[in-house]
């Protein structure tokens, strides 16, 4: 037996280490409750729908409400009944809507729709910079609203999912949209966009080296055709290149000479370049758009932020195609909403999990506060501009959202 007195501190320690102890379990977060309003859309031809109804069984199933306005997402094939079953709430007016704690749409909301708008309440939508954003951004500034737009979101990796998501849509569509405009049925020559034996394959122009540009190379290649892809970065040229694997694809830096003369042979270009911020570099002259094979077709998916073809104009759903110099030219802003039942599936997907998280970790600022990446998306924060390009574009004065999480 040992003495006490003979006992070293070490042999306590341990002794005290093989005693029995505590469990330290992590503390629980409390989940929140929230109601999630779906008005439905008012702005010209938008036919998604920001939550499919999968997504609202899912989010119901948190103990989450869901309210939609009745038809909300019939123009993307989802009927009233369908959100019903999933457990959400239809109602037939957009003032009902407003009174719920997050506001879901695919475009900006308009000036009747502000008005509803109440203090601190969440709005998730688009963001499509301009001269009449201007408007919409002070009014929400006034009513002191926490904004956040989709196209800014990030995910853990740093990626931009809805960007990547509908350029990936509007790259594969843009090439299906040509196909259609080379045949005699919407009156063009009569050309089967691919390969037959012993038929020379269509030509295929791509402007941009981006998300669109790969999807459209990707589809065009699985078409048949021969594709030529043209960028002002021989970084993201290579990249694509290896992402394309060892296919034949043509690919080289914007040089007016070289451009010109691919165009004069090419029977469909799209236009696939992306600018940052402001204005696409417009990279096709009139000149080269007149040199172009009679019955060849333009599809500028560039045109929502001014186009990549000096001959280009804004088109409709409705009214999409026009001809100049003998090339049809197709030039609507919101390809996308051409595939709405795609699309709104694809936004859901990504939307869904961020409604999730912000339930779980008990409200929006505690998720900033614990997901940083997600701090991209907001651009208004309880009245509070904190975006950069948004303060320096309408001369607003703004915080930065990073200095803004710190002091709450």
């Amino acid at each position: 037996m040992i003495h006490k007195s003979s006992i070293t501190l070490k042999e306590l320690q341990r002794a005290g280490m093989l005693l029995p102890q505590e469990e330290m379990l992590e503390v629980g977060r409390r989940a929140t409750q929230v109601s999630i309003g779906l008005p439905k859309e008012s702005s010209f031809q938008e036919n998604r729908i920001a939550l499919v109804p999968s997504a609202v069984g899912l989010l119901t199933a948190y103990g989450h409400q869901v309210l939609i306005e009745s038809d909300a997402g019939k123009n993307a094939y989802f009927q009233d009944k369908d959100y019903a079953e999933a457990g959400a709430r239809i109602v037939y007016s957009k003032e009902e809507i407003y009174k719920a704690d997050i506001v879901l749409k695919i475009s900006p909301p308009t000036e009747e729709e502000i008005e509803l708008i109440r203090a601190k309440q969440i709005l998730f939508s688009a963001v499509q910079l301009g001269t009449q954003y201007s408007n919409v951004l002070r009014k929400l500034i006034s009513k002191k609203a926490t904004a956040l737009a989709f196209n800014y979101l990030k995910d853990e990796s740093g990626v931009y999912p809805v960007v990547k998501s509908m350029g990936e849509i509007a790259g594969s569509t843009a090439l299906l949209i040509a196909a259609e405009y080379l045949s005699n049925e919407n009156e063009g020559i009569g050309i089967m966009l691919g390969g037959v034996t012993g038929i020379p394959p269509v030509e295929v122009v791509i402007i941009g080296a981006g998300i669109v540009g790969e999807n459209a190379a990707r589809t065009a290649l699985g078409l048949g055709a021969e594709v030529r892809i043209f960028d002002n970065s021989l970084s993201r040229l290579s990249r694509l290149k290896n992402y394309l694997g060892n296919r034949q694809v043509f690919t080289s830096l914007i040089q007016q000479e070289e451009l010109a003369k691919r165009l004069s042979s090419a029977d469909v270009a799209i236009g696939a370049l992306r600018a940052p911020e402001g204005r696409t570099p417009c990279v096709v002259t009139e000149q080269m758009v007149s040199d172009m094979k009679y019955g060849s077709v333009i599809v500028d998916v560039s045109i929502d932020q001014g186009g990549c073809f000096e001959t280009s104009e804004i088109t409709s759903h409705n009214h999409p195609v026009y001809k100049k110099f003998g090339v049809t030219h197709y030039c609507v802003p919101n390809i996308p909403s051409r595939v709405a039942h795609t699309a709104s599936i694809a936004l859901s997907n990504i939307i869904t999990p961020v409604l999730v998280t912000l339930g779980e970790e008990g409200g929006l600022e505690k998720m900033l506060h614990r997901h940083m990446y997600l701090r991209s998306s907001v651009y208004l924060y309880q009245g509070i501009l904190t975006n950069r390009t948004f303060g320096e574009m309408y001369a607003l004065p703004y915080k930065d959202i990073e200095l803004l999480m710190a002091a709450l």
